[in-house]
């Protein structure tokens, strides 16, 4: 028979339950004993035990009410206010973070490789250092290697992006620069030419992601600044009201990029700079220079370095490279967010592996993309053939090794304040950048043509820089204004992995071209020449895309599927949709005019509005 635990002398008293009294657990071995052993005294008072505080209840008549102790001072619209303003902060942080971590990383691997082709290119430094190893050969790999292994990103670049996620692909790439300077402690071909390969895998995936996340920070602080007018959908935003905000950060990045090559010239001007010869002697067999010039430059003495460098000095200069590439590292970590929410994330994934493979070239066939394309291949021409071409050609040429570090930190400062200068120029007129660059460059490159500076007459400096300004102004408002114009022409936060990824992948093609003359032509004329028609063939075919825009034809965009929603596990809610056109409905849907997927209601309700 089960005891009745209310019947029990254990529970009489002020242990009897009551309407006012919780339920006190007591053990099953204690009861039993109770009823079954008269050698307990119940007569005995029981020590009174702690009891709980009774719990507030919500509508008690003593005032107690929890919704009555909200602060009477509180307002909820200023802290709301306060909560976006941490918003807009946070992406500032991520803006100043990712620009300043990749102005690192690339100062450190301009600066390096710099340093390296310098110190391998003397005969003595390669015979008394590394006389078992041909260095010249090793670094012919290390260049095929960055330039050739870009050709086959367009097949995996995207799928990259997408299984990993826009901040952590920038976080591998730097890794795999900052593993590039490590293997410069140990010159070997098993070192420098893997380590070189993975970089020219990481190029397009790195600066495809660049662009991605930064056009992905100027529409969140839209969404930060608007949140009022966005409430139900704070993800979505009237086309163009996010420009101003791509157009301040683009400008922003770019500046930060271009002063790389300014901080990469600080371990020449304040290392190898010491260890030089003379301009008289390195180029006391030059005969000509600039448009005359065969090759880069013809008759550059073997021996260029006055005395060799120490061995604990390069790994001292070798070890500070390492630790900013290692500082790069830490603020792409710690300080920048995500360009997505972890929904969003899913969702972008959740299309299928195959269709995120075919959707890049599927984009191909819109025409803004291929009228674009010329723009894309002749930015990579020209700031390889300002590195490499007149770089030596014209300004080592006639002013020596010497003023090498100074021309590139001219061209670097240059092209900062043209990426700077970007801003009120997009901002007055969309597009005009372009426009700058093409007149620009179109005078520089005529007057390149008909100009060959005397070898060893430092009295042309001031044409050298003055050129060296020039060019950096141009190629800064170039790199900006396309990323302004990706950014700002495909808002749809689905398309904008695919659409950087073309544009970096063809710039990179530009860059193996260069790298394929620069080793099989050696006229200056004919560099000149393919820079030149490039150059035009990019604005006629600018022109005629401002003319299809104007004219409002529609443009080929391909289907993007819509996400596979799975509701199970922990990382999707359901009431945290990213997008309103993949909703689980009963109908078919069609694609609209900018190839999204669209609700077939919403579809009859815009054609009966037309």
């Amino acid at each position: 028979m089960t005891p009745n635990p209310q019947a029990s002398p254990l529970f009489a008293g002020k242990y009897a339950r009551g309407p006012d009294r919780p339920r006190r657990q007591i053990s099953v071995l204690s009861f039993v004993m109770a009823e079954h052993n008269e050698l307990i005294d119940h007569s005995q008072e029981e020590p009174e035990l702690e009891r709980d505080p009774e719990p507030r209840r919500v509508g008690s008549q003593g005032g107690e009410d929890l919704l009555n102790n909200i602060d009477p001072n509180y307002n909820e619209e200023e802290e709301e206010r306060k909560y976006f303003r941490r918003k807009r902060l946070g992406v500032i942080k991520n803006v100043i973070a990712v620009s300043f971590a990749n102005m690192l990383m690339y100062s450190v691997y301009l600066g390096l490789l710099q340093m390296q082709f310098i110190l391998h290119y003397d005969s003595t430094y390669r015979e008394v250092k590394y006389s078992n190893i041909h260095l010249k050969d090793i670094d012919k790999k290390v260049l095929m290697g960055i330039n050739v292994a870009p050709i086959i990103s367009l097949l995996y670049t995207p799928v990259l992006i997408r299984f990993f996620g826009t901040k952590w692909v920038i976080y591998l790439a730097t890794g795999i620069y900052a593993l590039f300077v490590s293997t410069n402690y140990w010159e070997r071909y098993y070192t420098l030419v893997p380590a070189a390969t993975a970089i020219g895998t990481i190029i397009v995936p790195l600066w495809a992601s660049l662009g991605n996340y930064i056009t992905r920070m100027g529409q969140k602080y839209c969404e930060f600044v608007h949140y009022k007018e966005h409430q139900d959908k704070p993800e979505q935003l009237a086309k163009g009201k996010a420009h101003q905000y791509i157009i301040t950060f683009q400008c922003i990045f770019y500046a930060f990029f271009q002063f790389s090559f300014v901080w990469a010239e600080l371990p020449f001007e304040f290392f190898i700079k010491g260890h030089l010869k003379n301009y008289k002697h390195t180029l006391y067999n030059v005969k000509s220079c600039g448009t005359y010039q065969k090759g880069m430059i013809a008759g550059l003495n073997s021996t260029i370095l006055d005395q060799l460098p120490k061995s604990m000095d390069l790994i001292i200069v070798e070890s500070v490279l390492m630790g900013v590439a290692f500082s790069a590292m830490l603020i792409v970590l710690l300080l920048c967010g995500s360009a997505y929410r972890p929904t969003e994330e899913i969702d972008l994934r959740s299309i299928g592996w195959g269709n995120i493979f075919q959707l890049p070239f599927k984009h191909m066939r819109d025409y803004r993309l291929r009228l674009l394309t010329p723009f894309f291949i002749y930015g990579g021409f020209e700031l390889l053939f300002f590195l490499t071409g007149y770089t030596l050609s014209y300004g080592v040429c006639a002013l020596g090794l010497e003023a090498f570090g100074r021309i590139l930190m001219t061209f670097g400062v240059s092209a900062a304040v043209g990426s700077l200068l970007t801003m009120p120029l997009e901002r007055m007129r969309h597009g005009s950048t372009l426009l700058v660059t093409t007149a620009l460059h179109l005078f520089l490159i005529v007057a390149l043509f008909a100009w060959a500076p005397r070898p060893r007459d430092p009295a042309q400096q001031i044409v050298v820089y003055a050129v060296a300004a020039l060019w950096g102004l141009g190629s800064g408002f170039n790199s900006t204004g396309l990323s302004i114009l990706l950014g700002t022409t495909y808002e749809d936060k689905n398309r904008q992995d695919f659409i950087f990824t073309i544009a970096q992948w063809w710039k990179t093609i530009a860059i193996f071209i260069t790298y394929l003359w620069t080793t099989y032509v050696s006229s200056m004329k004919v560099k000149l020449s393919v820079l030149l028609v490039c150059l035009l063939v990019a604005l006629l075919c600018y022109l005629l895309l401002k003319h299809k825009v104007i004219h409002q034809q529609r443009p080929r965009l391909p289907h993007l599927p819509r996400p596979r929603r799975r509701n199970r596990g922990y990382r999707y809610f359901a009431d945290e949709q990213s997008d309103t056109d993949s909703e689980d409905t009963d109908g078919d849907g069609e694609d609209n005019a900018d190839g999204e997927w669209e609700e077939p209601n919403a579809r009859e309700r815009r054609m009966r509005e037309k």
